[in-house]
């Protein structure tokens, strides 16, 4: 029996983010989908080194490659809309539970219960999801810093909420990462390469 699991992820590359504003540079799912895998690894790894965690950082890696993998069926409902009250974020939740629930079931039996972990929420790794929904903020600065860096405006109120939601996280591994690392962004390769 063909698994139609990979060729469904292979989809994300279709998947347009940001479709509400003008994009000097488009970005995909697929794209931010690897940023915030490498954002939240790096964000459980500086929870562990530096803040004496114990979190598997691996996890943090995958779930932040699949976070939005639910987006290949329902397509990506920009926020302004996903968030407008609490009807429809309860309504999109349940949307979202049922297309993790296809993708899922596209996996041979006795591989699902590596994936069930990663697509479904569980006490267990509580802390890594708000890391994982933090990376995925970040990932969403990183885009503002990168349009605004073109002159593109259209990302300017984009960014200062962003801002605000991470202030509002209270995370001090997100501390840490916009101290650390958020600042080269701001760079030319040159720069960077230095």
């Amino acid at each position: 029996m063909n698994s139609h699991f990979f060729a469904m992820m292979a989809r994300m590359k279709y998947i347009e983010r940001w479709a509400l504003m003008r994009n000097s540079d488009a970005e995909n799912l697929s794209e931010h989908s690897l940023e915030v895998g490498m954002i939240a690894h790096a964000l459980a790894v500086i929870s562990n080194v530096r803040l004496g965690s114990r979190l598997d950082v691996g996890k943090a890696a995958l779930i932040g490659m699949y976070h939005d993998a639910t987006e290949i069926i329902t397509g990506d409902l920009p926020t302004p809309i996903k968030y407008f009250n609490a009807d429809i974020k309860s309504a999109y939740k349940e949307i979202e539970g049922v297309a993790a629930d296809k993708l899922l079931a596209l996996i041979p039996e006795d591989m699902r219960g590596y994936y069930e972990p990663v697509f479904k929420k569980n006490k267990e790794d509580e802390y890594i999801r708000k890391l994982v929904k933090a990376a995925d903020k970040i990932s969403a600065l990183i885009k503002c810093i990168e349009e605004e860096k073109t002159g593109n405006r259209e990302f300017a109120s984009a960014k200062e909420s962003t801002e605000k939601a991470l202030d509002a996280m209270n995370l001090k591994e997100v501390d840490i990462f916009r101290e650390e690392f958020l600042g080269s962004y701001y760079m030319t390769l040159d720069e960077l390469q230095g």
